[in-house]
C-alpha cells in the first residue's frame, strides 16, 4: 500500500524543489507528522525499549531525551533562520556562509552519518520480516525486500511522497501502540503497577547518583550526541524547509519533537511490562537478544488482531524513517557535491541525478547493514557523532556569531574531527566520551581560528618607539 500511495503522489513531482523539499507547501499537520514519523523508527520501538530494560532511563538519555530536544531546539533556534534562506540542502548553508571547502567537508560528514541510521532501519525491516514469517524469510532476505520497498516510492516521489506517507503512518503508529499498551496494561495489573515495578528495580533513575565528574561527563556526552549532533542533518533541514511558511516550520518541529518524546515511552513501557508477564522467558531473551523482547511479547501474549496492528505500526514506523533517511543524504550528495561539476545541467537533469543518488545510497547502506555487527540502537547513536564534532559548531556559530569566519570554520572541522578520532582510537576514555571531546575542540577551533586572524589584522605595530596601526 505504501508503494502505491507513494507512486500516486509522485505524479506531482516535476522539479528538484518538489523532490527535495516538497515544493515548500506542507501544512502544519503534515510537517508535524513527518517530523514525528521520521524519528519514530526501529531504534525507538526496538532499540530504546530493549536498552531501557537493560540499563534504565540513564541508558536512553541520548534517545528519546536528546533526540526530542534536538527537534524542539531546531524549531526554536534554527528553523526560522534556515527557512528564510530558501535552500534545498543544509550543505548549501555552509557554502553561502563560508565557502565551497567548508560545504564539501560538512556535506561529506553528514552523508557518512546516515550510513548507520539507514542501516539500522534496514536491519530492523529484516528482523521484522524474519519474525512475522516465522523465519520463512530470513533476516538477510528481509533486509533486501524491505529496502526495495522503501527505495521504490522514495526514488520516484522524493520528499512529497515521504511527507504524505509519514502523515498516514504517524496515525497508524500512534493508534496501534496505544491499543497494544491497553492490552498489556490489563495483563500486568495496570500501567501504574508497571511503573512501580520499574521504580523498585531502579530503572527510573535518570541523573547520576553522585555529583562526580566521572559520572556526569559521560552522561552529558551521551545526551548531547543526538541533541546537538542531529541538528545539522539534512532530514531535519528538509522538514523545516518543506513547510509552507516560517511559523509552520517552527511549530511543526516543536510539536513533532514533543509528540516523539511522549510516544517513545510506549515501547519502553511495553518492553518492561514483558518482564512482568513472563519473567523466565523474557529474562532468557534479554540474555540472548534484547531487541526481540517486544516482538516476542506481542506474538506470544496478544490476539492475532493485536499482532497485525502492532507489526503494521512497526513496519510503518520503520519505513517512514528509512525513506526519509535514504532521501536526505542522496539529495545532499547530488546538490552539494556532484552538481558543482555540472553547472550547466537543467533542473530535470539534476532531478535525475538525485534519483540516481537515492539508488546508489540504497545499495551502499544495504551492503553496510548486511555486514554490520552493531545493534540497532548502537547504529543510530553512533551515527550522529561525526556531525556533532564536524558540522554543528560551524552551523550554530555561523548563525549566531557574526565574527565566525571561513578560517574559523575550517579550523573547527579539523580540530573537532581530529580530536574525536584520537579519543576514539588512540586515547579512549571511559570518562570523556570521544564525541564530547571533539565538540569542545571544535568550538575552541572556531573561536581561535576566527579571532586570531582578526586580532593580527588590527594589531598595532611598534615602530621607532611609537605605536602605529597596521
Amino acid at each position: 500500500m505504501s508503494v502505491f500511495i507513494g507512486l500516486y503522489v509522485a505524479r506531482n513531482v516535476s522539479t528538484t524543489a518538489d523532490y527535495a523539499v516538497a515544493g515548500r507547501h506542507l501544512a502544519l499537520p503534515v510537517v508535524t507528522g513527518t517530523v514525528f514519523a521520521t524519528w519514530f523508527g526501529s531504534e525507538t520501538v526496538l532499540g530504546i525499549s530493549s536498552t531501557f530494560v537493560n540499563e534504565g532511563l540513564r541508558g536512553i538519555v541520548a534517545d528519546p531525551f536528546g533526540a526530542a530536544l534536538c527537534l524542539i531546539l531546531a524549531g526554536l533556534f534554527f528553523a526560522r533562520k534556515l527557512y528564510r534562506l530558501n535552500l534545498l540542502t543544509i550543505g548549501s548553508y555552509y557554502k553561502i556562509r563560508y565557502n565551497r571547502t567548508v560545504e564539501v567537508f560538512c556535506t561529506i560528514c553528514i552523508i557518512v552519518s546516515y550510513l548507520g541510521w539507514v542501516a539500522a532501519q534496514i536491519t530492523a525491516l529484516g528482523l521484522i520480516f524474519d519474525i512475522i514469517t516465522n523465519r520463512t524469510i530470513p533476516t538477510e532476505w528481509g533486509m533486501v525486500f524491505g529496502a526495495t520497498i522503501v527505495l521504490v516510492y522514495t526514488l520516484f516521489g522524493g520528499m512529497l511522497s515521504v511527507a504524505v506517507l509519514d502523515f498516514i503512518q504517524m496515525s497508524i503508529i500512534g493508534l496501534g501502540l496505544l491499543y497494544i499498551a491497553y492490552l498489556v496494561s490489563n495483563m500486568t495489573g495496570g500501567a501504574w503497577n508497571v511503573i512501580e515495578h520499574a521504580r523498585d528495580a531502579g530503572k527510573l533513575q535518570f541523573f547520576p547518583a553522585e555529583f562526580k565528574y566521572e559520572q556526569w561527563v559521560p552522561f552529558i556526552g551521551a545526551g548531547i550526541t543526538m541533541m546537538l549532533g542531529s541538528i545539522p542533518q539534512q532530514d531535519v533541514f528538509q522538514r523545516i524547509t518543506s513547510a509552507r511558511d516560517e511559523k509552520t516550520a517552527v511549530r511543526g518541529a516543536v510539536l513533532g519533537g514533543s509528540l516523539y518524546f511522549c510516544f517513545a515511552f510506549i515501547p519502553v513501557f511495553l518492553a518492561f511490562a514483558a518482564t512482568m508477564v513472563d519473567p523466565a522467558l523474557f529474562n532468557k531473551i534479554l540474555a540472548e537478544d534484547s531487541q526481540l523482547v517486544l516482538p516476542t511479547l506481542v506474538i506470544q501474549h496478544t490476539p492475532m488482531f493485536a499482532q497485525i496492528v502492532f507489526f503494521g505500526a512497526l513496519l510503518s514506523a520503520i519505513m517512514s524513517t528509512a525513506s526519509a533517511t535514504l532521501l536526505a543524504p542522496s539529495v545532499s550528495f547530488a546538490e552539494d557535491i556532484v552538481k558543482a561539476f555540472f553547472p550547466n545541467w537543467t533542473d530535470k537533469g539534476e532531478l535525475l541525478l538525485m534519483r540516481g543518488s537515492v539508488l546508489g545510497f540504497a545499495i551502499l547502506t544495504l551492503t553496510f547493514a548486511l555486514n554490520s555487527q552493531w545493534s540497532i540502537f548502537e547504529m543510530v547513536e553512533n551515527a550522529y557523532q561525526i556531525t556533532l564534532v564536524a558540522a554543528f559548531v560551524p552551523l550554530a556559530f555561523g548563525l549566531y556569531w557574526q565574527r565566525a569566519t571561513t578560517q574559523g570554520a575550517i579550523v573547527s572541522i579539523v580540530c573537532g574531527v581530529s580530536a574525536w578520532l584520537v579519543s576514539t582510537y588512540l586515547i579512549p576514555s571511559e570518562v570523556w566520551p570521544a564525541q564530547l571531546v571533539g565538540l569542545l575542540f571544535s568550538a575552541a577551533g572556531m573561536i581561535v581560528g576566527s579571532l586570531i586572524p582578526q586580532w593580527i589584522a588590527h594589531k598595532p605595530l611598534l615602530r621607532d618607539g611609537v605605536i602605529h596601526p597596521e
